[in-house]
């Protein structure tokens, strides 16, 4: 087979110079489409399921929801293992499937197990699934530089203006926010008011409950005009709150504000964020979908950055604390520089070994043509041209142009062999004509130099004698 295959590329070098010409094409076209990162992506192919009941203990957590969570997700098909842990109010079980499943395909029967499983849980717990990211999705980090704004007003920047702003870039599969105070109203309630006037904490939240609310009326046609009645019960300061009625006593109301203290304030935090030790901040993380080109949705964030800081408040500014296009540029150029370095080192040393150009080129021009080709092949199968695909390309140019010198030095050799035999039967002296009644030797059937007409390859041509008088 692979000599047909000589005998054929040997017969139509047209065609083999049109198929390269088409290949190196097309692997330009691979390099400039190639998906571009800093490092390989190792995470294991998870599905992430996140589930909320603040002020749990991390044993009711791990008892009423982690666990039935683990069992019933246990039986998915095309999963490996099934992860759980469990903290103070939150719960996170990582369902891990074998590497060849379509991440998209895992989420989907990750949640239709999770409709089954809700109904174990304890009621108003709805798990929900994680991003559609990978371990290394993590590729910008940024702050806000906001003078003279304390960090409830930038948390509320950050939840409500710049995340949604940032969410809609392509390749981008959460904006998490970290850092600050999330607002809200805090009511604190006094144990011994509550049993002077009788009242208990579920009646209190009940309460208030059933007066945050709006509801929607019909609508009714008076003199030919049709009204439309709506209600607006939704809680806006703190003295609505204060004035919510729970009871009446000898036709007094007794209030909110009787029995509790109600205050807007932060969020209670597991944690704070310091930047270089300046104090705190607040900002968000950039999230990469899983399968995307790094380099390129970094590109596309930082240009909706700007447009999004066109809307901020006057003095807040954006600062990126984490960008890894500059690692991932650095990487790159690197190793393209050393593969610049390698082929032109390789040449030199080809040309040195072989002292014939034309065989040298035949063999040089496979490095390009090489490389281009396994870009089409990175792409194929999904693999980003980062520093380990990058150095293995650099490490096979030598194996790339081995064959192309043993290929050349054997055909050399073979022609040099050929050389010498059609050498060796060629004769090694011509004899000349009669001269002076000289006259070649004779055969056995006086044939001069021929045995019956016919040439033979062992014979030898004896040279003429003169003849004297």
């Amino acid at each position: 087979m692979i000599e047909d295959l000589i005998k054929f590329s040997l017969r139509n070098r047209f065609v083999v110079l049109l198929i390269a010409a088409g290949l190196f094409a097309w692997g330009i076209f691979s390099v400039k489409t190639s998906k571009i990162d800093a490092i390989p992506d190792l995470s294991e192919n998870q599905v992430i399921v996140f589930t909320e009941w603040m002020g749990r203990s991390p044993q009711l957590i791990e008892d009423q929801i982690t666990y039935p969570l683990v069992t019933n997700l246990q039986g998915l098909p095309q999963v490996k293992y099934v992860r759980g842990t469990s903290m103070f109010g939150m719960s996170f079980v990582y369902v891990i499937f074998n590497d060849d499943t379509e991440v998209y395909w895992a989420r989907e029967r990750v949640l239709e197990r999770l409709n089954y499983a809700a109904r174990l849980l304890p009621g108003g717990v709805s798990p929900t699934l994680g991003p559609d990211g990978t371990g290394v999705g993590h590729i910008l980090w940024y702050t806000l530089n906001a003078p003279g704004m304390d960090l409830g007003e930038q948390r509320a920047v950050q939840d409500w203006y710049v995340k949604f702003g940032l969410q809609n870039v392509p390749g981008v599969a959460e904006i998490a926010s970290f850092g600050g105070f999330q607002k809200q109203y805090q009511v604190t309630l006094d144990p011994n008011k509550l049993t002077y006037y009788g009242l208990s904490v579920p009646q209190v939240i009940g309460a208030i409950r059933a007066n945050n609310n709006e509801a929607g009326g019909r609508k009714f046609e008076l003199s030919g005009i049709g009204y439309i009645i709506k209600t607006t019960g939704y809680l806006q300061s703190v003295e609505q709150i204060q004035n919510i009625p729970l009871k009446t006593i000898s036709s007094v109301p007794v209030r909110v504000a009787d029995v509790a203290t109600v205050q807007m304030t932060g969020e209670t935090r597991l944690g704070i964020f310091d930047l270089n030790g300046q104090g705190e901040a607040v900002g968000g993380i950039v999230v990469m979908r899983y399968g995307e080109n790094a380099d390129e949705v970094i590109g596309n964030v930082k240009k909706k950055m700007e447009e999004v800081a066109k809307g901020l408040p006057k003095g807040v500014t954006f600062n990126i604390v984490y960008d890894r296009s500059g690692l991932i540029q650095e990487s790159v150029a690197s190793i393209q520089h050393t593969l610049i370095e390698e082929m032109i080192v390789v040449s030199l040393v080809v040309i040195l070994f072989l002292l014939h150009w034309r065989s040298a080129i035949s063999i040089i021009i496979q490095i390009p043509i090489t490389i281009a080709t396994s870009f089409i092949l990175l792409n194929a199968f999904n693999i980003s041209s980062n520093i380990m695909s990058l150095t293995g390309i650099a490490l096979a140019i030598g194996v790339i142009v081995d064959n192309g010198i043993i290929m050349a030095e054997n055909a050399y050799k073979n022609l040099a062999i050929r050389q010498a035999e059609l050498t060796n039967r060629q004769p090694s002296e011509v004899p000349p004509g009669p001269v002076n009644g000289a006259a070649p030797a004779t055969g056995n059937n006086g044939q001069g130099g021929h045995n019956n007409g016919q040439s033979d390859a062992g014979s030898r041509l004896v040279k003429p004698t003169p003849q004297t008088r």
